[in-house]
C-alpha cells in the first residue's frame, strides 16, 4: 500500500519561497512519476508539475513555469517542489500523487492513483 505524506506548507508573504516536500512509502518509488497538484477553496484540484521515474521530462503548468522546481530523490523516496517568487494567487493546499499505473507523465488527476492528504500553503500581499 502507497502512502504519500506531504511537508514544508507554511504561511509566507509574495516574492518568498517555499520548498515541499512529499515522502513515499510502500512499492519501489523509483517505477512510478509523480506528480504535485493543488486546490484553493472553491476551485478544481488543479495540475502544478509533474516528475517521470528517473527525474527527466519535468512538466509544469504555464502559471508555475520558471517559478516552481520539481525534483525526486529515488534514493529517499521523495519528491520535492521548490517554489519561488510566490503569488497570493499560488495559495492553495497542494497535493503530491502518484501513478502507479504506468499512465506516463500525467497531468490530469486522473492520471495519478494514489494522493497524499496535502499541506496548505498561503501566500499573503
Amino acid at each position: 500500500q502507497v502512502q504519500l505524506v506531504e511537508s514544508g506548507g507554511g504561511l509566507v508573504q509574495a516574492g518568498d519561497s517555499l520548498k515541499l516536500s512529499c515522502a513515499a512509502s510502500g512499492p519501489t518509488f523509483s517505477n512510478y512519476a509523480m506528480g504535485w497538484f493543488r486546490q484553493a477553496p472553491g476551485k478544481e484540484r488543479e495540475f502544478v508539475a509533474c516528475i517521470s521515474r528517473s527525474g527527466g521530462r519535468p512538466s509544469y503548468a504555464d502559471s508555475v513555469k520558471g517559478r516552481f522546481t520539481i525534483s525526486r530523490d529515488n534514493a529517499k523516496n521523495a519528491v520535492h517542489l521548490e517554489m519561488n517568487s510566490l503569488k497570493p494567487e499560488d495559495t492553495a493546499v497542494y497535493y503530491c500523487a502518484l501513478d502507479s499505473r504506468g499512465t506516463g507523465v500525467g497531468v490530469r488527476p486522473i492520471d495519478y492513483d494514489y494522493w497524499g492528504k496535502g499541506t496548505q500553503v498561503t501566500v499573503s500581499s
